[in-house]
């Protein structure tokens, strides 16, 4: 009888060993799929007046991503892009970024996360040299450094930097915008339809950044009507009636289109 019981307790102490792995390899897991996360936007809402523009959107971005954004014009694009970069709040939800609380610590959204918009507001009697002064004057980087080897050479800024902004072609003005929201090294780069109404080859030039960027483990949500853009994307996210929807990149258009008719 005694050998019964020993036998039983020795089998108890076996599953209670076994139940602690499997729970501790199951929260390591978590843990680990938690920490490999640049963005999680977590029921995400935003109405004005009666208008209900966001409604409960979540998704994830992990570092290296190009998320896009896609939607019929008043969807929520920029609404969302504007409560990422801490131009406007939400009714709700909440926003993590590297595990910390977006909402609650707005020095990350001037510091972590570069923000440009869709009609580049930029200084019109400033030049672009003054724009990139004025950006970089808050940080440790060295204009001529990055001139010289850094991303504001990929960018091709040096060629029109003592020019005024108001004499810049849309696409030097959207290169100039992106080359100030990038002053502080951020690790999130929201972009607004950065390639609206630009030639083929300014076109390209930003996409090539695009992947270049992401290369080197940052990430990127990028609203856009382009499917030219959709090759950047390692997921699209439709908004549409305040609501999202995850689909693949290589979703094809026509049901992209059904979905957002």
């Amino acid at each position: 009888m005694a050998k019964k019981s020993i036998s039983i307790y020795i089998l108890q102490l076996i599953l209670c060993y076994t139940v602690f792995v499997t729970v501790n390899k199951f929260a390591a897991k978590c843990l680990a799929a938690e920490w490999s996360l640049m963005l999680s936007i977590q029921s995400i809402s935003k109405s004005y007046k009666k208008q209900q523009v966001l409604q409960n959107v979540s998704f994830d971005a992990a570092p290296g991503e190009c998320i896009g954004l896609l939607g019929p014009n008043g969807c929520g694009k920029s609404t969302l892009l504007h409560i990422l970069s801490g131009t406007d709040t939400p009714d709700s939800g909440t926003i993590l970024f590297d595990g910390k609380n977006l909402l609650k610590n707005p020095s990350l959204q001037s510091t972590k996360i570069g923000y440009v918009a869709q009609n580049n507001p930029l200084f019109p009697d400033m030049t672009a040299m003054d724009h990139l002064k004025l950006w970089y004057s808050a940080t440790k980087y060295s204009i001529e450094d990055d001139l010289k080897d850094g991303f504001l050479s990929i960018l091709k800024i040096e060629p029109f930097l003592h020019k005024k902004a108001k004499a810049l072609s849309g696409g030097m003005q959207k290169r100039l915008s992106i080359a100030c929201a990038l002053a502080s090294r951020p690790t999130l780069l929201l972009l607004d339809e950065p390639d609206a109404a630009l030639d083929l080859v300014c076109k390209e030039d930003i996409r090539e950044y695009i992947r270049l960027y992401c290369a080197q483990g940052n990430t990127v949500l990028l609203a856009t009507h382009d499917e030219a853009d959709f090759d950047l994307c390692s997921k699209l996210i439709l908004l549409k009636d305040g609501l999202a929807r995850t689909l693949a990149a290589d979703t094809p258009v026509k049901e992209i289109i059904e979905y957002l008719s």
